[in-house]
């Protein structure tokens, strides 16, 4: 599972990947005037307000001007500050009420395309507000501002630094997990914080475990990669060969590869017709009789659109190639041969020793409240199951070590394919990025009450896993403030 690539200032964040850079920007030295129309007008004043940084004065623009959403001002702080705000590049289409622009984050190199409406007649109320990820536009890239970035440090600086930052977050009720810092494969950073189980005030621990979100997709990756090297997979083969009876004959033209990579036009499972089947998909065949019937969203191959559907399907290829279920399948052959022994995908009302209990944000409100209602019934090929920090180390080790895929196949499981919208490349399951000038290749996870990440780079040595049973991105942020921090070897 994971946060959509649209996102608002209202509520939805985007998930902003692993390739963010630390550091906040400079003035707007590149951007230009919004136009002198009712709709430039409000735009430049939401953007002061929001850009501020300051919670009274964008209160007080968002009273006046879009109270509707004023019970939201906690999720527009939070997207200030992961965001630090926006520059306007570029004007596309202006009229009095509307304005669309391509703007660019302060705190990062990624770019997004603003619609902002607003009521014809006075006070000309915002009436809409959405901003969606694009690539990098290339005639844009000379006129923005380049990104600050994070000095370099060395190991027991940053290790000073994150454990600081940790704390903070920790005392703000920002964060609460398990982080692991690993240098040459041996932790030189591990421990927990906060509680497993805010009602019976157990404790988060190093054993503690924590549901995954979209994390289950890597596992998924391997499994193919493995059946690919055994020959018994074919990557550019259309799903419908592995899935002879697959109903929408449009979609299984979609390739093994094309999946792996989002570009499939799988599309999503989360919707009104999960929360009406929650209980009842069980296995990836429950999906396929759901939502088996729908076409694809768009040509396969033709863009990369982030698709957990395509990630199920990947699960019943799993199963039908190698004549077990995905579950076992997994954990005989990726969870087993890394030493992971407290992994996997228990159903949610099984009893799971040490399972954490997720707390996310009700609506309209700062107030934790368990994230029970809303997880499915077990987690899945695309995401849900759980791990702890110490069962990601040895997932790490066991790939960079060939333990799961001999050399060829762990490359191409890990080297980035395809340019998404977030600066970075999107691998089979992994994403491949440079941060700060290393790369490093992972996956993130979240949903509401869960927040995951791991990444592995291999030049510095260095791997990091961190999970939280809050909502995103409790643990992302701190992935994203150590990893530029730590020393490049």
């Amino acid at each position: 599972m994971n946060i959509k690539t649209r996102f608002s200032t209202l509520i939805t964040l985007a998930a902003l990947a692993a390739a963010l850079l630390a550091g906040r920007g400079t003035a707007r030295a590149a951007g230009v005037e919004p136009p002198d129309t009712p709709a430039g007008r409000q735009f430049a004043a939401w953007l002061a307000a929001f850009n501020s940084g300051d919670r009274e004065t964008l209160r007080q623009f968002t009273a006046k001007n879009r109270p509707q959403a004023l019970a939201r001002l906690d999720g527009m702080m939070e997207f200030r500050e992961r965001t630090g705000g926006f520059d306007l590049l570029k004007v596309e289409q202006s009229t009095p009420t509307h304005l669309r622009g391509i703007i660019k984050e302060r705190k990062s190199d990624m770019y997004g395309r603003v619609e902002f409406e607003v009521d014809a007649a006075e006070p000309h109320l915002v009436t809409g507000l959405s901003i969606e990820m694009i690539p990098a536009p290339p005639d844009l890239k000379a006129a923005a501002p380049p990104p600050v970035l994070t000095p370099r440090m060395t190991q027991s600086d940053a290790l000073a630094a994150f454990r600081a930052e940790i704390d903070k977050r920790v005392a703000e009720d920002r964060f609460a997990g398990a982080a692991l810092i690993a240098k040459d494969g041996k932790p030189v950073f591990d421990q927990a914080y906060g509680l497993a189980n805010r009602e019976q005030k157990t404790p988060n621990t190093l054993d503690t475990k924590f549901r995954l979100g979209s994390m289950n997709k890597m596992f998924t990756a391997v499994s193919i990669l493995q059946l690919a090297q055994a020959g018994k997979i074919d990557l550019n083969a259309p799903v419908g060969r592995y899935l002879t009876d697959y109903p929408n004959k449009d979609l299984a033209r979609a390739t093994i590869h094309q999946l792996l990579t989002h570009t499939g036009g799988a599309g999503d499972v989360f919707g009104p017709e999960f929360d009406a089947h929650r209980q009842d998909l069980r296995t990836p065949a429950d999906f396929v009789k759901l939502y088996g019937e729908r076409g694809p969203r768009y040509e396969p191959g033709a863009k990369w659109e982030y698709s957990n559907y395509g990630f199920v399907l990947l699960g019943a290829v799993i199963e039908r190639v190698s004549g077990q279920s995905y579950y076992d399948y997994v954990d005989q052959h990726v969870f087993k041969p890394a030493g992971m022994t407290s992994t996997g995908s228990r159903p949610e009302n099984e009893n799971v020793p040490q399972r954490s209990t997720g707390y996310m944000k009700a609506e309209g409100s700062s107030t934790l409240i368990p994230n029970t209602d809303g997880l499915p019934y077990r987690g899945m090929p695309a995401g849900g199951g759980y791990s702890t920090v110490g069962d990601l180390l040895r997932f790490a080790a066991a790939l960079q070590n060939h333990k799961l895929l001999n050399a060829e196949y762990t490359d191409l499981l890990t080297t980035g394919k395809v340019d998404t919208p977030f600066g970075t490349r999107y691998a089979y399951g992994f994403r491949d990025s440079i941060i700060n000038g290393v790369r490093c290749f992972g996956h993130s996870g979240g949903a509401p009450g869960m927040n995951g990440d791991l990444q592995i780079c291999p030049a510095s040595g260095y791997v990091v896993a961190i999970l939280a049973n809050l909502d995103p991105f409790a643990a992302e942020d701190l992935t994203r403030f150590i990893l530029p921090r730590l020393p490049e070897k």
